[in-house]
């Protein structure tokens, strides 16, 4: 690859004036020499639209207009994008300095596909800092990396082959549309070519008006309609009957996209799905619906240590709730 491959950015954007200057500066401050900067604003009214003018010299192409939705967005960017490493950056959050010259020496590798760093995750007001771990890889696991597929989307970075393979964005989910394109990305390409760094590139910010911190029961339904979907276009008759008695079954997945993926891999991942989510509702609760959830798995599907958690969980809902309560906290 090129020393200076060319890299795209992409800033989805609507309404978010306070934000959006100090992420267009932690871009183009970063100086570097091969930058395609694409700014898709949704029509903003709130003086967003000045800031990105006063902007305009530095951008590749800009546009301020009425979308769908952020995936929408995000997807006329990426028509637009000609660099050899894509990625976005939504416009409450900002690059650390020098991430990109970061970001281009590691994809120096001809093997590399993505690149997974970290971010620092903050409140403007101090009460909550601290660094994330990154996106979530299971080595020699793809099915458990796929079934609790965790993409820390600001600090992963593609290169644009595999986007050419993976597809734009699913226009049909407004939540989890990064999370669903790591698992086509994982479904086409394995866990090979992903470098991960301990090396922290952005900047996420927590805010009243994120979706990640006001509306996690759609990130919810989104990531169960994904799962869903899978069983249904693979025709896995046993785990869509589950998934559909655990919670809302919508087909939200674009068949076109699933139809080539093995779907024994597929299956693998849905019992991973059903074990997160029963730790999850373990966690939360919600003892029925864990109970429901353990009962769908197949522990021959999950590897060894995996096996373990699943005979916890289902001992755990054995006992009184004043003792799962005591060793919870004896555990955490």
């Amino acid at each position: 690859m090129l020393h200076n491959p060319k890299i795209t950015i992409i800033t989805p954007s609507f309404n978010q004036g306070p934000y959006i200057e100090q992420t267009i500066d932690s871009v183009i401050s970063q100086n570097y020499p091969n930058l395609e900067y694409i700014i898709m604003d949704g029509g903003s009214t709130d003086g967003s639209v000045g800031i990105i003018k006063k902007y305009a010299k530095h951008l590749t192409y800009w546009a301020s207009e009425p979308d769908n939705g952020q995936s929408h967005a995000i997807n006329k960017g990426l028509q637009h994008a000609t660099g050899d490493i894509v990625n976005w950056l939504n416009s409450d959050d900002y690059y650390e300095p020098d991430t990109l010259p970061k970001i281009a020496e590691l994809f120096r590798d001809e093997n590399t596909n993505v690149v997974c760093g970290r971010s620092r995750i903050f409140t403007d007001d101090g009460s909550r800092d601290f660094f994330s771990d990154g996106t979530d890889v299971y080595p020699n696991n793809p099915a458990k990396t796929i079934g609790w597929a965790r993409i820390d989307q600001p600090e992963t970075f593609f290169r644009r082959e595999t986007v050419g393979k993976m597809g734009l964005l699913n226009e049909n989910l407004h939540y989890v549309m990064d999370k669903e394109w790591w698992m086509r990305y994982l479904l086409h390409f394995g866990l090979e070519g992903i470098c991960q760094t301990d090396t922290v590139l952005v900047n996420f910010r927590l805010h009243g008006n994120s979706k990640t911190v006001s509306q996690k029961a759609g990130f919810d339904r989104e990531t169960h309609g994904v799962f869903y979907s899978l069983a249904d276009i693979c025709g896995l008759a046993k785990e869509k009957q589950i998934l559909a008695r655990m919670g809302e079954a919508v087909q939200v997945l674009e068949t076109r996209h699933y139809q080539q993926f093995d779907a024994n891999l597929i299956r693998n991942a849905i019992h991973y799905y059903l074990l997160h989510k029963a730790d999850e509702f373990y966690y939360t609760h919600q003892r029925a619906e864990a109970k429901y959830a353990l009962q769908g798995i197949d522990e021959l599907l999950l590897i060894q240590a995996d096996r373990q958690l699943l005979q916890k969980l289902k001992q755990r809902m054995n006992l009184p709730v004043w003792m799962t309560e005591l060793l919870r906290k004896l555990t955490h």
